[in-house]
């Protein structure tokens, strides 16, 4: 899960898997995969990190190497939810 904020300033911790798309229109606009919208404080590239942090986090309490993982990430723009397929 990853922190965000609010618009409102109130935090709140969101399964990244939820995300169906992030869009700037100017706020923040996260859609969830229900139809759901969230607008949060946080650029969408600075979600994006979060969301391979998180991920790499995983990885390595798996056990797994986390500089090979972060290899596939090429940059924030080219990144994909599914980042091993």
């Amino acid at each position: 899960m990853i922190k965000l904020t609010r618009l409102n300033g109130s935090e709140l911790y969101l399964n990244q898997d939820l995300i169906k798309s992030i869009e700037e229109k100017p706020d923040t606009t996260i859609e969830l995969i229900n139809g759901d919208r969230i607008l949060v404080r946080e650029q969408p590239d600075e979600i994006i990190d979060r969301i391979i942090a998180f991920r790499l986090r995983i990885v390595r309490l798996a056990g797994g190497d986390a500089q090979t993982t972060q290899s596939n990430v090429k940059s924030t723009n080219s990144f994909s939810f599914f980042p091993y397929f």
